[in-house]
């Protein structure tokens, strides 16, 4: 393997880069268009895959349609399902290190990140394998107007549409898919075309487990022809990560025809820091999450709100702490951050940087590309100091390693500055007083909080307020969105509710 280029190293993980798995086969392109991607560290081809067109689109629709409609897979037991779920899991566990090849060579997470949050997908098929077991798929009520048999039976919501973005393809599919084939649902999986590859190792998965055909189909598409999954009336559901922008047109789009969706958006995550925790220590947490997947994480705390009087230590402490954060080679096992994704990446994130300097924000570190990479779409961490919340990088996600360090007048202003967004995915707050940051926690208006850093648990529930998001993805709540419930009013008793 150390012999083979990138390309020629894909195409040992990846057998069929030039087809898309659609009704449990992989099937031949209506047309020859490609969709080359690229390493972000090195600039090079890692694998062209085939592009979906309309006619593609529509037949792995009407694939999960059909065995939706007339297949055993809806009808199986949930237990079943969760056997296969939890066979699928295990299937990716096996081949953990080409998942993070994979990951590495897409988008440019390092191989030591990848390694490590990987366990984040994997444990999504087994809780959702476990929840097959213990949900109440099935409720019994007392009727109160008629009837002697009140059910509440939560039933799949039909075909989903699940559609990934390019930072983080193996965790945000396990959180997708793992839900949605428990419920009983059926998938057409749109994978990113900057980072489609993870799309495909999952669907070679489901071909080596035996899934049922037509349960998963798998298709590389760009926004035209992924729009048309979203209109499509065949599809019941769609469930997005990516961009607010984006999740606003989806949004419009599945409201035109009632459908439902969730979404899983963007944001401007603030870390409130009282005034009794030690500013070095905040630094230290930030700098620790801020260069995971080269800050391209849309729950990434980039605000930092202080007490003004701390805010020069804060800007002191925070870009000594970046100062040391080894950017390089994502595969290198002693880098802490690699590039970001694409060129286009890098080019937006510069143009915030410009932004903030042009509209008077104080450059404390960083801000230009590595004077020692000359090949990969590198940047170094960046620290903005005496930032205004009103400006251009306290406002928009740049989706990249920068952060604006924000001084505020008392607790109260701290608070209203880090609601002051149209987000509300992540937040933090940092004391050594447990009341004061669960009172703080609450005020904030924000999906998740966490007490002393960056913190989330998909295990729990992740999503956001506001432009963040609608519904929420893992655990038990990432569940009910791919389900309707019934409500079932009998005049005698089913036979399984007897014994």
């Amino acid at each position: 393997m150390a012999d083979l280029t990138l390309e020629q190293s894909s195409r040992t993980m990846i057998r069929h880069p030039d087809r898309f798995f659609i009704g449990g086969e992989w099937v031949a392109p209506s047309t020859d268009t490609r969709i080359d991607v690229i390493t972000p560290s090195t600039e090079e081809l890692f694998v062209s895959v085939a592009e979906a067109k309309e006619a593609d689109m529509n037949r792995a629709v009407a694939s999960a349609r059909a065995t939706f409609d007339r297949g055993e897979w809806r009808r199986l037991g949930h237990a079943e399902r969760g056997r296969y779920v939890k066979a699928l899991g295990d299937a990716l566990r096996a081949r953990a290190g080409d998942v993070v090849r994979i990951w590495t060579s897409e988008m440019g997470v390092t191989r030591m990140m990848g390694m490590g949050a990987l366990h984040i997908a994997l444990d999504a098929y087994d809780q959702y394998a476990e929840l097959a077991n213990s949900f109440p798929f099935e409720e019994r009520h007392p009727t109160k107007w008629g009837g002697e048999v009140g059910l509440l039976v939560r039933e799949p919501v039909g075909v989903v549409g699940a559609i990934i973005p390019w930072n983080a393809p193996p965790v945000l599919i396990a959180y997708k898919i793992a839900p949605a084939l428990v419920a009983g649902c059926t998938v057409v999986l749109k994978a990113s075309p900057e980072a489609p590859a993870s799309a495909y190792f999952v669907a070679e998965m489901a071909e080596r487990i035996g899934l049922p055909k037509g349960v998963l189909n798998v298709v590389t598409a760009d926004r035209e022809v992924s729009e048309l999954l979203v209109r499509h009336p065949d599809v019941d559901k769609i469930t997005f990560t990516g961009s607010s922008a984006a999740g606003r047109r989806i949004a419009s789009l599945c409201g035109e025809r009632i459908a439902r969706c969730t979404l899983e958006l963007g944001g401007k995550s603030a870390a409130v820091v009282l005034d009794d925790y030690d500013v070095g220590a905040v630094a230290a947490s930030i700098s620790g999450t801020a260069r995971v997947m080269t800050g391209q994480v849309c729950s990434s705390i980039t605000r930092i709100v202080v007490n003004r009087k701390r805010h020069d230590a804060m800007v002191d402490a925070l870009s000594a702490e970046f100062a040391r954060i080894r950017v390089g080679d994502p595969f290198a096992d002693d880098v802490d951050m690699g590039p970001l994704a694409m060129s286009r990446q890098r080019e937006r994130v510069e143009n915030f940087i410009a932004a903030g300097l042009a509209e008077g924000a104080v450059l404390a570190c960083g801000g230009r590309r590595p004077n020692d990479l000359n090949r990969g779409f590198y940047i170094e961490p960046t620290v903005f100091g005496d930032v205004d919340n009103a400006s251009t990088i306290a406002r928009e996600e740049i989706f990249g390693p920068v952060i604006s360090i924000i001084p505020a007048d008392d607790e109260e202003q701290a608070v209203a500055i880090a609601n002051d967004t149209i987000f509300g995915l992540n937040a933090s707050v940092f004391t050594n007083d447990i009341d004061r940051a669960y009172a703080v926690m609450r005020e904030l208006r924000s999906g998740t909080v966490g007490h002393n850093g960056a913190r989330g648990d998909f295990s729990i529930a992740f999503g956001g307020f506001k432009q963040s998001g609608i519904g929420r993805e893992g655990g038990r709540e990432g569940l009910l969105p791919f389900l309707e419930s019934k409500t079932m009013i009998l005049d005698g008793r089913p036979s399984h509710l007897h014994g």
